[in-house]
Order: structure tokens, then sequence, then C-alpha cells
């Protein structure tokens, strides 16, 4: 069984232990959750890869408790400087070279034998104090299984994995909702890896430079598989409207009239949209009917949206 740990001092205590054990624990951040395991252990690294059914070609994410931590593990730079200055703690993730020592410690299971490594300061103030308690980094990709709907609940978390992993820290719904931006500062420019819950717009602008845009051709960073975040059924995208046997998901004016039919944002915000975004695939999904999506804005969080329902939506 899963053990369903409070976000309290108890809650966090118990957590650490655990993953100071070797075990692996779903932890909530601003995002989405995270399966955490200790990403100096092996072991417990490979059971993440394990729980998920992860290919182990697909890196993962390393979460630290502060900048001084991220130093030690990834070679930093005065783009690192600027862009951690302005977005952490936060939903941005930077995909460094390791720091030299080979990143001091970290298992090889972490890069996917890559010389970079993803890492995040989370702005969540229970995944931090699990992070301190700790006393170092934790790998943790979405706690669901491979290729499904990431989880913005612990439900969603024991839906996907109850029995696989021994602990999950119940702390409500993530109010971001969406993975973190990735921007990979291994290339010969800051590269926008993947869209997520930190809009293009304002690392742009933090920058004062346009970012490149990854071509997806190879795998150097989370979330770039092309199918990915997928329910069960069938996805349509850019839809009008529901065809029979469907079940539509609806953004601003654009509602659906069925019973079953929900909406991202009623009001056509994009941020509540996202943070709705993975909770309403998850209701529509329990349904096993397929899912028909209306057209959302290709701007600002919407990118990131518009990236999770094309990996959705794409064949498997």
């Amino acid at each position: 069984m899963t053990e369903i740990l409070p976000a309290d001092p108890s809650g966090i205590s118990r957590a650490a232990t655990l993953l100071q054990q070797g075990a692996l624990v779903a932890l909530p951040t601003e995002t989405v959750y995270g399966l955490g395991a200790d990403a100096r252990n092996g072991t417990a690294v490979a059971g993440i890869y394990e729980a998920k059914g992860r290919p182990s070609f697909n890196p993962l994410i390393i979460h630290v408790a502060d900048v001084d931590q991220a130093r030690r593990y990834g070679r930093w730079s005065d783009t690192a400087e600027v862009l951690a200055s302005a977005f952490w703690p936060g939903p941005m993730t930077l995909v460094l070279p390791l720091a030299d020592g080979h990143g001091h410690g970290l298992s090889s299971l972490v890069t996917a034998g890559l010389d970079s490594v993803g890492i995040r300061v989370p702005a969540h103030p229970t995944a931090r104090a699990i992070l301190r308690a700790l006393g170092g980094p934790v790998a943790a990709p979405s706690a669901n299984p491979s290729g499904k709907i990431s989880a913005t609940t612990a439900q969603h978390v024991l839906s996907g994995l109850e029995g696989r992993i021994a602990a999950v820290v119940d702390d409500g719904p993530c109010t971001v909702g969406l993975e973190s931006t990735i921007i990979g500062l291994n290339q010969p420019r800051p590269t926008l890896l993947r869209a997520g819950g930190l809009p293009s717009e304002a690392i742009e602008a933090a920058l004062g430079a346009p970012l490149d845009v990854a071509d997806g051709a190879e795998i150097i960073a989370p979330g770039q598989l092309a199918s990915h975040y997928a329910p069960h059924a069938s996805v349509r995208l850019n839809a009008q409207a529901a065809t029979d046997g469907e079940v539509y998901l609806g953004f601003g004016a654009a509602s659906g009239s069925g019973p079953d039919d929900l909406t991202l944002s009623a009001s056509g915000d994009l941020v509540e949209a996202a943070a709705h975004l993975f909770d309403r695939l998850h209701a529509l999904d329990r349904l096993r009917k397929p899912i028909a999506v209306a057209s959302i804005p290709e701007t600002g969080l919407g990118r990131a949206i518009n990236d999770r329902l094309r990996r959705a939506a794409a064949p498997r």
C-alpha cells in the first residue's frame, strides 16, 4: 500500500526519511506532482523508471532547495545567473553541462548518460521543506505512468501509481498545473526545450534576446517524446464541437452542451486553463470516450497547453 502523508512537519519528516532509505515518494510542486527519489542513489532512481514504465533514454530533472545546490550539480554561467535570479524558485528548469566532478555523485540514470543535467528550484513550500530535510537533490519526473496524463492532485498520483511507490504527500491541487518550462544552456544559445508553466516571453524579456527553439530531433530533456500526456481514448484538436461519441473540452466561448463536457476556462483565461488542463483530462479520461478539444490561442501559456495537447493527440 502507498502511504498518504500530510503536508505538515510529521509528513515532511517521514517523506525525507523514506527518500533517504531509497524509497519513492510523490511530492507536490507548484507545477505537477513529482515522483521523487534521491538523485544520488542509482537503485532508487532506477525505481522511478520501473514504477513509471519510463524509457531509460529519457532524462530526469533534479529538484534542489536553492541556487547554491544548483551550482553544485550544473556548470554555472552568467546566463544561468540571470535566469535563476529572475525565476527561481519557480516553474523553470535549466539544462546545464554537468559540473566538474561529473555532477558530484548524481546517478548516471538521472542524466540518461548525457553530459548535462536539468535542474529546478521549486517554489512549492512543501517540496522545498522536503528538499531541505533530505539535504540533497531529488530526481522527480511527473508522478504518473509514462506517457499518460500528468498528476496535479494526490488522487491522480494514486490512480496511476498506487502500490508502486512508498508514499505520496498530499498538499492539494497544484497551482500552475503544467510542467516547468525547460531552457537549454548547454546549447550555443539559450534554447527552449519544452514550453511550460513559465511563458517563454518572460524568459526572453529577462535575457533581452529571443530563445532558439529545439527541433526535437533528439531527446535531450524531459517532455520531448512525440506521444506523451495521453488519455486512453483519442484526442481531436481545434474542434468546434463534439461529434457523436465524443466528449468536449472547451475554452472561452467554445463550450460543449453535453452532460459530461467540461471547460478549461469559461472566461478564456490561459492561467486558469493551464491549472485545469490535466485535472480536466483525467476527469474525461475516466469516461473512456474520445475527447474533442477547443482551439487554444498560441500565446503565453497557450503555447505550453497546446504542446501538451498535441502530444496527447499524437499517434501511439
